[in-house]
């Protein structure tokens, strides 16, 4: 979730951000369980040891240093900063040989607090022709699928841009006509933001399974898929519209650069359970050969038209009152990274 987090906010890399989000609810689609949907946990978990385990190694030469400044401070020409002077390098390629030591046996947090003291022995005597053989590194690269992560990224950007550049550019263009042709051209572009954003949730999911460009535009598909389980996708787009609105608060007054991370981090925590939600309701769909009730398929229309029309207005008077007035309209957090001009 760091992780996710700390890209969500730098230019291109933001992407990656994106395109893990999707993917993990094109899984969620193709397989219906929530926990396939968190890829890389295992990874990121060594990641996390690896840090902390880096972290905690570096304390007692830090605290050894701490002390070798307060007795230079204390005693300049005394014997014991001479003694510092001489113990501080030792330490520190203790440290270094401590965590390289540790990186080598898997990078685990129990790696950096028990150094294996007889097992290093044996290999410094025996073994050392054969230099890290039979050592297991914890992360592989390669394991991460970077490239493919930013890629369906790129390719859910790219389709978000496509659908929401008309009606935000129709937005923008009604403020530059007369007051009263000005609001209902303003109107009829945020009724066509909330058509969109009705379809756009589950138009990235199913990209995300399938990446074809075409499934980005397929709006057959998608209604195919929610005539079977209309309850579902009305709470997929429920959830993802919903946990999106918070995000827009953060957009009133331009965030001071101490703070920068904290919409990164709220973007993570609110749309990674509601892009979860998006795959389950496709995969709901999936599994069902027929069509739901009559009854209940009015019932999902309702409820769509409902929650589009309600977060399509909401998002259209954000414009008043955001710090980039009607550009940020291109800033639709369910659909995209917290800042997506960035990207270009």
């Amino acid at each position: 979730m760091v992780g996710l987090s700390v890209l969500s906010i730098f230019p291109v890399l933001n992407l990656l951000s994106l395109g893990y989000l999707m993917k993990a609810s094109g899984r969620v689609q193709q397989t219906g369980r929530i926990r396939d949907g968190m890829i890389g946990f295992r990874q990121a978990s060594l990641m996390g040891g690896l840090v902390v385990g880096i972290w905690f190694s570096c304390w007692p030469i830090r605290f050894a240093m701490d002390l070798a400044r307060d007795a230079a401070l204390i005693a300049p020409d005394g014997e014991m900063p001479m003694g510092w002077k001489t113990g501080i390098p030792l330490g520190m390629t203790l440290t270094v040989a401590h965590i390289l030591w540790a990186i080598a046996r898997g990078g685990r947090l129990r790696h950096f607090i028990w150094p294996a003291p007889v097992r290093f022995l044996k290999w410094w005597i025996s073994d050392r022709g054969g230099a890290m053989r039979g050592l297991k590194w914890g992360i592989r690269w390669s394991d991460l699928a970077l490239g493919n992560y930013f890629a369906i990224g790129l390719g859910g950007f790219l389709g978000a841009i496509a659908w929401l550049g008309v009606p935000v550019l129709i937005i923008f263009g009604a403020g530059q006509l007369p007051k009263e042709p000005g609001i209902l051209v303003s109107l009829l572009g945020g009724l066509l933001l909330a058509w969109v954003s009705i379809y756009l949730p589950f138009l990235q999911t199913q990209f995300a399974a399938e990446p074809n460009w075409k499934n980005l535009f397929a709006i057959r598909k998608v209604r195919a898929h929610f005539k079977k389980a209309p309850i579902a996708f009305v709470a997929g787009l429920l959830i993802t519209l919903l946990f999106s609105i918070p995000l827009y608060l953060l957009k009133v007054e331009l965030a001071p650069r101490e703070l920068a991370w904290l919409p990164g981090v709220l973007f993570v925590v609110f749309i990674f359970p509601a892009r979860l939600t998006c795959g389950w309701a496709m995969h709901r769909a999936s599994q069902r050969n027929q069509t739901s009730f009559f009854l209940w398929r009015w019932i999902g229309r309702l409820g769509v038209v409902v929650v589009g029309v309600a977060y399509g207005m909401l998002v259209f008077f954000t414009q008043f009152l955001s710090w980039n007035g009607t550009w940020s309209l291109l800033e639709q957090h369910a659909f995209m990274v917290p800042a997506p001009w960035l990207s270009l």
